[in-house]
């Protein structure tokens, strides 16, 4: 297919076009309803505890999630300029609104909000320097050439965010937002003209926008319970009890009205394609294994190695030379070698693996936190093959374009929202949980017997060293955990790869037909 951009102006010259778009594209992925590249400040300005700011960014991520189901509609029935500069506009006033007020009522809803420009920009974009990319519509290539896109803005947000609040003020990045978007709209404006590429525009009337309001709320209240629950002691309190019933209720309800809906936002279709459940397992595996970047590094940089927000963004900058290399192992391995995906997921799984034996050697109170580059460029490099190969295997698994927007749907879900939800929850009760061990293992040496009081300072020992030492043998506690569930899982994969084990696999009978068979041998003998 012959590349054509036909929505800018005939006298912009075409070699520059593309390009206007990518800056368009880093724009709208760099903003977002709220940021936690500025976590400290903000938490010290506002009052709102680490709860409360992850919450948000579930909020963020679950309108992008939402909003998948819609986007092939969207771009059918509205003109390029009606989408980019309706994101740009609605993005600038999430920003603006959101730095006016602490409410956290009026906080979800605009991060929500937020989350749908953000995604409607980005897909825009993309789609339309899509045969750019690859004029052969390689997906192969297109997806991880994507993920640069996303994971060095993802990095970078964070970086940028953490500069701007040290030497000016959290709210810069909000400001900075909004000059953005205003980018955007001026760009559009002068350089593009309007421009859909169907001209009998698509309908809106018939999405079952219910569904789709009722699918937001539940994931609103999934997070809520995996966010708050570690901080509310799980089920030891009601209205985390309650909030899980209705959960279990609403989703029964969603799935019930999904199936009888005639034209359903989410088709249970879905699910009867092969593959599509063992992607969606695998990515939610995948998420929860790099849950503990947003939660053990957290606590550790922050808490014990007490780095300022700058530094620590910094830091994480080492990420992006994983990503890159990870993205090239995709593209070699998905377009030019087109090898079979299973060792690809094994090698991503293998670098979690790495990245947490690295941490594991690594993380002491004393060392130089140089020695965790390598760390966490690996964590960059296991991102990168296992985002792209995830949503390239869903492509092959789902051919239909509709369809596959609305396994996008599901998939980013599990990707970038609930299974990073559920990771959240369960580091934070490990961590808890492993915390209080190792206290009252070695707290029991802290005796009058073993220490002089009059010459020791008790409380300067305790904040200073036991507390850091206990923490920093907590984290240690639960990257070995995640060394051995993500070894595992890599094994599996590169044991699946041999033809033999995979035909051995499939011949092994269910266990009914297994249980039918001895239970008639029984009655024989």
């Amino acid at each position: 297919m012959t590349f054509a951009m036909p929505m800018f102006k005939p006298w912009m010259p075409r070699a520059v076009r593309p390009w206007l778009y990518v800056v368009t594209v880093f724009c709208f992925q760099l903003s977002s309803g709220f940021y936690l590249g500025a976590l400290e400040a903000v938490r010290g300005e506002t009052g709102f505890m680490i709860e409360d700011l992850m919450m948000l960014l579930y909020a963020g991520l679950a309108g992008m999630a939402i909003y998948f189901p819609l986007l092939f509609r969207m771009k059918f029935r509205f003109t390029n300029q009606q989408l980019l500069i309706g994101a740009a506009i609605v993005m600038a006033l999430c920003n603006l609104l959101t730095i006016q007020t602490r409410e956290m009522s009026l906080l979800l809803p605009l991060c929500f909000i937020a989350g749908m420009a953000k995604i409607q920009g980005t897909f825009e974009c993309m789609s339309n320097i899509q045969l750019w990319i690859t004029p052969r519509r390689d997906f192969g290539v297109f997806f991880p050439v994507l993920h640069i896109v996303l994971l060095t803005a993802i990095e970078g947000s964070g970086w940028l965010c953490a500069h701007l609040a040290y030497h000016y003020h959290w709210h810069a990045m909000h400001y900075l937002s909004v000059g953005m978007m205003c980018f955007v709209i001026a760009t559009q404006l002068c350089f593009c003209r309007p421009f859909c590429p169907m001209p009998g525009r698509l309908t809106l009337k018939g999405i079952d926008l219910l569904s789709g309001l009722l699918i937001s709320g539940l994931m609103l209240m999934v997070s809520y319970i995996m966010v708050y629950g570690d901080y509310y002691m799980w089920c030891a309190t009601p209205h985390i009890r309650l909030l899980a019933g209705l959960s279990l209720l609403l989703l029964a309800f969603i799935l019930l009205r999904l199936r009888h809906h005639p034209a359903p936002y989410v088709s249970l279709k879905l699910f009867t394609r092969p593959w599509v459940w063992l992607i969606l397992i695998v990515t939610a595996f995948a998420e929860i294994m790099l849950g503990c970047e947003h939660t053990l590094e957290e606590i550790f940089y922050t808490e014990v190695v007490q780095l300022e927000e700058h530094t620590k963004e910094s830091l994480y900058l080492w990420a992006l030379p994983g990503i890159y290399v990870g993205v090239v192992i995709d593209l070699l391995w998905l377009r030019w070698k087109r090898w079979k995906v299973w060792r690809l997921f094994a090698l991503g799984f293998a670098c979690i693996a790495v990245y947490a034996t690295l941490m594991y050697v690594t993380i002491a109170t004393d060392v130089n936190i140089e020695q965790y580059r390598l760390a966490i460029a690996t964590r960059g490099c296991a991102m990168a093959i296992l985002a792209a190969t995830l949503m390239w295997s869903l492509h092959e698994a789902i051919h239909d374009l509709e369809l596959f927007f609305m396994g996008l749907f599901i998939f980013n879900i599990m990707h970038m929202y609930l299974a990073g939800a559920c990771g959240f929850g369960i580091y934070s009760t490990l961590f808890g949980h492993h915390l209080a061990d190792a206290i009252s293992n070695n707290g029991a040496y802290l005796t009058p017997t073993a220490i002089d009081l009059t010459s020791f300072d008790l409380g300067t020992y305790v904040d200073q060293q036991f507390l850091p030492a206990m923490m920093t043998v907590a984290i240690k506690k639960i990257y070995g955990i995640v060394f051995y569930c993500s070894a595992a899982i890599a094994v599996v994969f590169a044991v699946a790869h041999i033809p033999a084990v995979r035909n051995g696999l499939r011949k092994v009978p269910l266990w009914s037909v297994y249980a039918i068979d001895y239970l008639a041998r029984l009655r024989r003998k």
